[in-house]
């Protein structure tokens, strides 16, 4: 029977100071501390203030290293061992295939959940999370590699009135992320691509950046506007409106600086 265990916690969005308290004890029991921040990375810190807080050496995986696993799940038989991620550590599906190939190795897991991009989005925003269709991820076009899935995506969840969430490219390693206007400039270029009217530089689209921070940016405009505003740090995220209730509306025009004008044509279709 092994001895060890294999705890995920979420650190939450921005800062140190975003884990939870159950995950603050957590983490302060553990024998071995893993994380990684290829998937997404707290911008409010850095890696020297997340070990003060918590008074452990934490081992920062690769990308690589995350995927195969071994080293993790070969402390985690051993000993009390603690996996951090940005965010919620189960929306990754790298760290739910961890997690399956511990409990096949015998091992203990537990999940402590960290406040996540998926719920933060759109509560700042005002819009009802339950209106929300599949997520989408924009990744950075490269010589022969142009994916439009996320166009597809935001095409089907619009035919049913549902907003998309359109989660930003994450390069850590390279420190490349991608910013809201590079994420509308490359929508705009899979619309070119695919003509199926979706969208437009009228089309009304919702930014937020730094999520989690005492200031985040939340802004609701149509994409000709947007794309010329400077959003500031990373992460950025785009949101694509579906069909908008009246009070959705209204917080948009309350929380996200949705011009007036825009905001009355809205309520009327």
């Amino acid at each position: 029977m092994n001895k060890g265990s294999l705890v995920f916690i979420g650190l939450g969005l921005y800062d140190e100071k975003d884990i939870t308290l159950k995950g603050f004890e957590e983490v302060k029991k553990a024998d071995k501390v893993f994380a990684e921040f290829y998937t997404a990375k707290l911008f409010g810190t850095t890696l020297k203030d997340i070990e003060t807080l918590i008074g452990k050496k934490i081992t920062v995986l690769s990308r690589e290293k995350t995927e195969k696993g071994e080293v993790v799940l070969d402390s985690a038989e051993k000993h009390y061992t603690v996996f951090l991620t940005a965010g919620d550590p189960m929306t990754a599906t790298t760290h739910v295939d961890l997690r399956i190939r511990a409990i096949k190795r015998g091992i203990n897991t537990q999940v402590v959940h960290g406040c996540s991009i998926i719920t933060a989005v759109p509560g700042l925003l005002g819009l009802q999370s339950y209106k929300f269709g599949r997520t989408t991820t924009l990744v950075f076009p490269d010589k022969n590699y142009f994916p439009t899935s996320p166009y597809e995506v935001i095409k089907e969840n619009k035919k049913m009135g549902l907003h998309t969430l359109v989660l930003l490219d994450v390069q850590a390693d390279k420190n490349r992320y991608m910013t809201a206007n590079e994420g509308m400039k490359f929508l705009l270029e899979m619309e070119e691509k695919n003509r199926g009217n979706v969208l437009s530089k009228d089309t009304l689209v919702c930014v937020v950046a730094r999520a989690g921070s005492n200031k985040p940016v939340v802004k609701a405009d149509s994409i000709k506007n947007l794309i010329k505003i400077d959003f500031g740090p990373p992460l950025h995220t785009l949101v694509v409106p579906g069909r908008l209730h009246f009070m959705e509306v209204e917080a948009l025009i309350a929380l996200a600086h949705l011009p007036a004008q825009l905001g009355e044509k809205l309520q009327k279709i």
